[in-house]
């Protein structure tokens, strides 16, 4: 199911794709999925076409970069620290849950490395955030100086929608895997203060990630695999498929004080952990890719 494509042409731009569009701009198609706009075709006033995309002008079209064409090495770049950040923290939720780790290490040392994990994911999360609220909405042709934001409110922008329930997510599991720190809880408290913000945070995870599924591929069924960022949503839709399957089995039982599921919770984490750092590491050259 493909989002709908309007082809009529509008007087304005929807507020959704600028803020300020010079007069004389309109657009000529709108792809619409649900209540959110993904991308549209903008003509200026000379005739010049221009495709708008959310997720690339979003990675492409930032005030927080700083215009570095370096794929692999640019701190300058915010898109570059989401990166970084997200591919570290997978890469902690992985470990945690791989076997021999957890034998060499033990449940406590454990624990804490899911919970420097879900720190590297909180990070990661809010810089995203920051990254989606400072898109640029002032065409470069403009001399107009956009103003670098910390908070808003944009409920119309799937993007902004997608990023504010990730960051809300990894809250989640912050809580879960703090509280799993503690050695000493009892079955109630464990399912109480770990189990169910594990749930919860996989559900924002999903719901998240199916959000970007949509932005990217302008709909709810798209196929696109040469698509770095295509490539990337799936990787996250994927990874938080697995997360939340780890955090059903991981019920501790009041009859065993077990897991319903050992082997299939590690499994769904690691699962989980790994297509999060491909997707993380893409998105490193997703920065300076061209638009497809």
């Amino acid at each position: 199911m493909d989002g709908n494509i309007l082809n009529k042409k509008f007087d304005e731009c929807p507020d959704i794709l600028y803020h300020k569009m010079p007069k004389g701009w309109v657009c000529r198609e709108i792809i619409e999925t649900g209540p959110f706009i993904t991308g549209a075709l903008i003509i200026s006033p000379e005739g010049l076409e221009y495709k708008w995309r959310s997720r690339f002008h979003r990675k492409h079209h930032n005030l927080l970069d700083s215009g570095t064409v370096s794929t692999w090495f640019a701190p300058g770049a915010i898109a570059w620290w989401i990166g970084v950040f997200f591919a570290i923290g997978s890469i902690f939720f992985a470990l945690g849950s791989a076997p021999p780790y957890i034998n060499w290490a033990g449940p406590h040392l454990d624990a804490m490395t899911y919970f420097l994990g879900s720190i590297f994911f909180t990070t990661a999360a809010f810089l995203q955030y920051i990254e989606t609220v400072n898109v640029r909405r002032v065409p470069k042709s403009m001399n107009i100086v956009d103003e670098i934001k910390i908070f808003t409110w944009e409920p119309r922008r799937i993007d902004w929608v997608a990023s504010v329930v990730q960051f809300i997510g990894t809250l989640f599991f912050n809580f879960s895997t703090f509280f799993a720190v503690n050695m000493l809880l009892t079955v109630q408290q464990i399912n109480h203060q770990v189990w169910v913000p594990d749930i919860y945070g996989s559900i924002c995870f999903l719901v998240a990630s199916s959000l970007v599924w949509i932005e990217v591929g302008h709909g709810l069924v798209s196929f696109n695999w040469k698509n770095i960022s295509w490539q990337i949503a799936i990787l996250n839709l994927i990874g938080s498929v697995a997360f939340g399957i780890s955090a059903i089995y991981a019920f501790t039982l009041p009859s065993t004080g077990e897991p319903v599921n050992f082997a299939i919770q590690n499994w769904g984490t690691f699962v989980g952990g790994v297509c999060f750092f491909i997707a993380a590491v893409l998105l490193l050259p997703e920065r300076t890719m061209e638009q497809t």
